[in-house]
């Protein structure tokens, strides 16, 4: 196998793993798995209290190690074409170890996406806070929304 074939392979392993992280969108009011629908939820009434941005991760704590492999590969692969013998040597292996960091940081902000922590108060004048993601539905201070409510789960819709 050549050395152009090999890049190109290690490139759509990269790419794909990199794609892979913008995937899941599962923390969105408007999005629910199959096993949520036709099934019953509750509905309470609230007002918006306040509205910050933050940042939800997808990967649910667990650190995926696609993204160094990937990048570390492609470092690699590319760093061994510069120069012969030891210096080709020494090329691909510190384009590996900076292509790892890069892959794994790239991975990082893929797996990240926007969310809103909304805090609400009920009718009965509990306060919640539901974060999701922000999906372009935007809330305001002094809004009335509703909450639905299923199996653990907490949306806020207007």
């Amino acid at each position: 196998m050549n050395k152009s074939t090999i890049a190109v392979c290690a490139l759509a392993v990269a790419c794909t793993v990199g794609m892979s992280g913008c995937a899941s969108m599962g923390s969105s009011a408007d999005v629910y798995n199959s096993m949520q629908t036709q099934h019953e939820e509750t509905v309470r009434m609230a007002t918006v209290e306040s509205v910050r941005g933050v940042t939800i991760e997808n990967n649910d704590g667990q650190s995926s190690p696609l993204g160094a492999l990937g990048g570390g590969l492609l470092g690699a692969v590319a760093g061994s074409a510069v120069g012969r013998g030891h210096g080709s040597l020494l090329a691909g292996v510190i384009g590996g170890l900076a292509g790892a960091v890069a892959g794994d940081q790239v991975q990082d902000h893929f797996e990240q996406q926007r969310g809103l922590e909304i805090t609400v108060r009920l009718d009965n004048g509990d306060l919640r806070a539901i974060t999701q993601a922000a999906d372009g539905q935007m809330f305001y201070a002094g809004q009335r929304v509703r909450l639905l409510s299923s199996g653990g789960i907490t949306r806020v819709t207007a």
